[in-house]
């Protein structure tokens, strides 16, 4: 029996899924259910039930998942011990990175990092928030990186930081000659903003409610350039991320006027599984992004 062979496994009770098994392992669906065939051969017993197109380990695999998990995390935390005595930084990262951090903020980082490390494969995914968390979850990404953190018994957080807010609006708009503001100064406006869902519309309604402040939603859009463009075409004002507008800002398509209220600051953090075993690279890439 092969160590693996047992990873195989235990991604497959994870994800319950033989493809994405394979594609996380590299190898292909059928070669999944050839390795899971060797298991039950070699102890003897069913390890899952496959009914009726239903996914459901048997006892007995739940009890090889347990020590099996065991065995995977302790050979792979074997295999970094030896890289750190070895004093070597290297690998695969797989990274998933929400848009608006992805794009604006981590390019400098990540050139920062492959140029200390240049044996380490990082490789990025730019997803919406709640894949990010299903990539993590779902063994497809080992870091990700997420706005708003929700807690989720799964997931270890680490704090990033703390972004302060801008109100982006025409360069003709009458806030555009302001270089600082309060809260107050959307009282009334017309504004461009994300769907009601989403955690920094629920952030940003959090902290007008609790002033007592009205606005106007003229537009919802799904994505930071969406809203951008809305903005340059004066269709209303928006709160974003000052780096997301960096370029329209110098290129005086779009006006920043940086909010005081700690009440809007932006918190992104780092996840990734509790279970996981991070490798020195990861925990570098960490450090860097803690440091940046």
């Amino acid at each position: 029996m092969q160590i693996e062979s047992l990873k195989v496994f235990c991604d497959l009770a994870e994800t319950g899924s033989f493809t994405k098994a394979g594609q996380l392992n590299g190898i292909t669906q059928s070669a999944v259910t050839q390795q899971v065939h060797a298991l039950e051969r070699r102890f003897k017993a069913l390890l899952i039930e496959r009914s009726n197109k239903r996914f459901r380990l048997t006892r007995e695999g739940e009890v090889l998942y347990q020590f099996g998990k065991q065995i995977a995390n302790s050979y792979e935390s074997l295999q970094y011990r030896l890289q750190e005595v070895k004093n070597v930084v290297s690998g695969t990262i797989r990274l998933a990175a929400v848009y608006c951090v992805g794009l604006y903020d981590l390019p400098p980082c990540i050139r920062r990092f492959l140029k200390s490390y240049p044996t380490v494969n990082l490789q990025v995914r730019y997803r919406h928030l709640d894949e990010v968390y299903e990539d993590v979850s779902g063994n497809a990404a080992d870091l990700g990186i997420v706005v708003y953190p929700a807690k989720d018994s799964r997931l270890e957080i680490v704090p990033l930081r703390k972004d302060q807010m801008a109100l982006i609006c025409h360069p003709q708009h009458p806030l555009a000659q302001l270089k600082t503001a309060t809260l107050q100064a959307l009282s009334g406006q017309k504004l461009v903003g994300f769907p009601g869902g989403s955690p920094a519309r629920k952030a940003l309604d959090r902290a007008l409610r609790e002033q007592g402040i009205e606005v106007q939603y003229v537009m919802q859009l799904d994505n930071i350039e969406t809203i951008k463009r809305a903005v340059e075409i004066d269709a209303g004002v928006a709160v974003v991320p000052p780096s997301t507008v960096a370029q329209e800002v110098t290129a005086r398509t779009l006006a920043a006027v940086t909010l005081e209220d700690e009440s809007l600051q932006r918190p992104v953090a780092a996840i990734f599984k509790k279970d996981k075993v991070l490798s020195p690279a990861m925990r570098q890439f960490l450090a860097l992004l803690k440091e940046s």
